[in-house]
């Protein structure tokens, strides 16, 4: 894979592939599939700049399950398709 390091805030994650069939049995097109918001963090900034200047590490860390808006964040394309998130965007993390 490319080197990419988010900066700040910002989070790489791999979204979860969806089903390639239903619970049916029958196959689903790739045009058909709905996005997946759910994936797994590959990266994570050095944090948040706060107001003073100093930085807050972030809540994630790279090998988490996190949920995510549908919407949320920016696609990128390096070997694969990612999602890079602010943290905010991130509504939850897998325990």
């Amino acid at each position: 894979m490319n080197k990419f390091r988010p900066l700040y805030e910002r989070i790489l994650v791999r979204r979860a592939s969806a089903p390639d069939k239903t619970p049916g049995g029958l196959y689903v097109p790739d045009s058909a599939k709905k996005k997946i918001a759910e994936g797994e963090v590959l990266a994570v900034g050095k944090g948040k700049m706060l107001p003073d200047g100093s930085l807050r590490e972030l809540d994630v860390k790279p090998g988490q399950r996190v949920v995510f808006g549908e919407y949320s964040g920016a696609q990128i394309k390096l070997d694969e398709e990612l999602v890079v998130l602010r943290e905010d965007d991130i509504l939850g993390v897998f325990e």
